[in-house]
């Protein structure tokens, strides 16, 4: 009746949840050495009580983990996984009750320091299916499952045996440093058939980093902790006779190395070494975030670690040892030449092999990074799980978009790896060019090789050095890529990676400007083309930057117009403006460039995009061409009688106004195209009183003169608009009153007035007005209101 408000009140204190859901807490109680049966039977059901609860956590976290029970091997078939209980926090210690001290070969590993080198005293016999119990030194060695194996070091520590904690550990190294070697033959005795199929397999189900028992870390700990110095020797020994003594032993405090260890061994290159072996096993990938999360989290903890080490010799030794290895070792290592396609990525852990390694041994550090840039789960085609053994693999149906949490982090790690061998790389050439490939080959995010871009265009462009040519190719192809890979894809950041590319080829040379011009319909939009590149490329900044002279000039200036052109005509509607402006200074480009606007004038450009054309083209001093272009764009506009604040309203104005200026007949021209666009009667009115005000042709082209008459309204093409202009008023007001409410009534008066205004030019105006506003009265004499306030006005 309590476990319930037990379990609220541990979910409500943070410190407590983290301790109360431990698996490791709950292990070293279990595997305490002298538990007694009865107590053990009590934890069990107390574990099995809480293990029950509904608000259990899980061990994963989300998900249940379908992993075997830790007593045993791994399983020998794939059975239904829908029928297996989800795995709590409680369930690693509920099944360790099962495990017991009693084992001979156990007591002797934990309670006898460095057995004899005699194989009298040490045979070599076989524990069940285990393997050997001694390796070919005479050293004890413990065949159990490695987290298991390792709790029980934890147990150990936990409850104040520090020295028989080191000796099991130390077995349990000494194991894995065999089997290390065993994996070794057995791969080069099968490397053939296995690179053959191109097929690999994970042979471990369960990854010792980000393991719920963290076997790795209680390795590390245990034998770096005793070689430092610091853990703190007991005074009591275990006795498995059923007590426990508190005699003082022979030995010293501190455990003295020969006793546990070979000559010239040392417990922190031994915990070094077991770091690297368990950092570098080749893993599955968990399902969930939280256990994903906790993987990355436990590599980098346990690198941490490892970088307060400092390096000497031995431990550089070790380093080359196990980096070999890690490159030999098959589907035993993370940086195998096959790789399973959801495994653990190493970048992380490859670039602290490398910045270790670089110093002492470059070509292995550069291979064991090169190898690692590997990263499958994005591959559209990966190599597969080797079926043949489904003991030594992880049945996975291969998936296009895995449920990868943390592949954002996993992403910037592999970044970071290729970023750290780019510097690196510096001033080398031939490790450049491999990087490159290598980065070209495996990332597959456009930010990240963007982000690599412009750290190669640092370090290359330092204000201390010379620019490293090399590097700031290396810096330009990574950019030419991201052009590509972003040209079809939306990217907020795709403006600010065209300019930095621009700025990448300058400092390269205009050998480079010029060759990003002439294949610019594979990097660049039109619009990027002409608005950012060429534009950038023929401004003084650039020609000041690279020192051309005038011939260099000339063809990068004629490179930009032929470009400007090519995407004039690819999309006419957003480069025919900026076309226009390149080809400026050079007569035949800017003739063909608006050429390129009158063919796409017809049908695919908008009213608008012809407006500012030719608005441009009067700025240029070309008012006929500028005339020419603002009838093409009338022909498209259309303003209804209620847009009486159209944001092209300036633009009708600008053109009839320029028509005006250039003659009578220009006008006269315009005049229908207005007639037929413009059903709007205050933007009618308005041009009416316009044309009227001066006389047209005040702005002579080629000394014409002109009569200095203004022009008549009973006469073409004035009278045109003065009528559609009448007509216009006539219509507003109809649909004004279809829909008029009380407080629009003045507003309508004031219509009515500029309405009249109109009329008035006409020669029978007044009359025209009147029998308007009669009608009106007839029509709307419902509206009394509104028809006392016409006649009040208007009679």
């Amino acid at each position: 009746s309590v476990i319930c408000p037990l379990f609220l009140f541990i979910f409500h204190n943070c410190h407590c949840f983290s301790l109360f859901f431990s698996c490791t807490l709950w292990m070293c109680i279990v595997l305490n050495p002298h538990c007694k049966s009865e107590q053990k039977c009590v934890w069990l059901r107390q574990l099995r009580r809480w293990n029950s609860v509904d608000v259990c956590p899980w061990e994963d976290g989300n998900h249940g983990n379908e992993l075997p029970n830790l007593t045993h091997a791994l399983p020998h078939g794939n059975p239904d996984l829908s029928s297996r209980p989800h795995r709590t926090v409680f369930t690693r210690a509920i099944e360790a009750c099962d495990l017991h001290w009693q084992d001979t070969h156990l007591q002797r590993v934990i309670t006898h320091d460095l057995c004899t080198h005699t194989h009298t005293h040490c045979p070599h016999d076989n524990h069940g299916s285990g393997g050997a119990l001694f390796d070919a030194r005479g050293w004890p060695l413990w065949h159990e499952h490695v987290p298991t194996a390792c709790a029980r070091v934890d147990a150990l520590r936990s409850h104040g045996y520090p020295r028989e904690a080191l000796r099991l550990a130390i077995a349990i190294v000494n194991t894995l440093k065999r089997q290390q070697q065993k994996q070794l033959q057995l791969l080069r005795n099968h490397k053939k058939e296995l690179l053959h199929k191109g097929m690999t397999s994970v042979t471990n189900m369960e990854g010792w980093v980000g393991h719920p028992l963290d076997p790795i870390g209680t390795l590390f700990s245990t034998l770096l902790d005793t070689g430092r110095g610091d853990e703190e020797g007991g005074n009591a020994f275990l006795d498995f006779s059923g007590s426990v003594s508190s005699a003082k032993r022979s030995e010293p405090h501190l455990f003295p190395a020969q006793h546990f260890l070979d000559d010239g061994q040392s417990f922190v290159a031994l915990a070094v070494e077991t770091a690297l072996i368990g950092l570098g096993q080749q893993r599955v990938m968990p399902d969930g975030l939280y256990a994903q999360e906790k993987v990355c989290r436990n590599e980098e903890q346990l690198l941490a670690k490892l970088q307060e080490v400092e390096l000497n010799d031995a431990l550089v030794k070790i380093f080359r040892k196990q980096a070999v290895f890690l490159l030999e070792a098959g589907p035993y290592s993370g940086l195998g030449e096959l790789l399973y396609r959801e495994s653990v990525p190493m970048h992380t852990f490859a670039k602290y092999l490398f910045t270790s390694l670089l110093p002492h041994d470059a070509e292995l550090a550069y291979k064991i990074a090169l190898r690692a840039m590997r990263l499958p789960v994005l591959e559209t085609t990966a190599p597969s799980g080797d079926l043949s053994r489904p003991h030594h693999i992880v049945s996975m149906v291969p998936n296009r978009y895995p449920r990868w949490f943390t592949l954002s982090h996993i992403e910037s790690q592999q970044c970071e790896l290729a970023s750290t061998m780019l510097t690196a790389a510096k001033g080398d050439g031939r490790k450049l060019e491999t990087v490159l490939e290598s980065i070209q080959k495996n990332i597959h995010s456009s930010s990240h090789i963007f982000k690599l871009a412009q750290d190669a265009f640092k370090i290359a462009t330092l204000m201390d050095s010379l620019p490293d040519l090399t590097l700031l190719k290396v810096s330009l192809e990574l950019g030419l890529q991201v052009m590509r890979m972003t040209l079809s894809t939306l990217n907020w950041r795709r403006r600010e990676m065209v300019r930095w590319l621009v700025t990448c080829a300058t400092e390269v040379g205009v050998y480079a400007l010029d060759s990003i011009m002439q294949s610019w319909f594979t990097l660049f939009t039109p619009t990027e083309a002409t608005s950012i590149v060429a534009t950038t490329v023929m401004s003084n900044t650039t020609i000041v930057r690279l020192h051309l002279d005038c011939h260099q000039q000339e063809n990068l200036a004629s490179s930009a117009r032929t470009l400007a052109l090519q995407c004039a005509m690819k999309d006419p509607q957003n480069c025919s403006l900026s076309a226009l402006t390149l080809c400026e200074k050079d007569h035949i480009a800017f003739e063909t460039a608006y050429q390129i606007v009158l063919d796409a004038a017809v049908t695919g450009m908008s009213y608008t995009q012809l407006f500012t054309i030719a608005r441009y083209m009067e700025h240029r001093g070309y008012p006929m061409r500028a005339y020419k272009l603002a009838t093409l764009a009338m022909a498209h506009l259309n303003l209804s009688y209620n847009q009486d604040t159209h944001p092209a309203i300036n633009d009708v104005l600008w053109a009839c106004a320029l028509s005006h200026s250039l003659g009578k007949n220009e006008l006269a021209a315009v005049i229908p195209l207005v007639v037929k666009s413009v059903k709007c009667a205050t933007v009618l009115s308005d041009i009416l009183r316009r044309c009227t005000l001066t006389t047209p042709g005040m702005v002579a082209l080629h000394s014409r003169r002109n009569s200095g008459k203004l022009m008549s309204l009973d006469k073409a093409p004035l009278r045109q608009l003065l009528d559609a202009t009448i007509g216009a008023y006539i219509n507003t007001t109809h649909s004004r009153l279809t829909h008029i409410s009380p407080r629009h009534y003045s507003e309508f008066i004031e219509f009515l007035s500029k309405a009249r205004e109109t009329f008035l030019m006409a020669q029978d105006g007044h009359i025209q007005f009147t029998q308007f506003i009669d009608n009106l009265k007839q029509i709307y004499k419902g509206k009394k209101k509104l028809m006392m306030l016409v006649r009040e006005r208007f009679g």
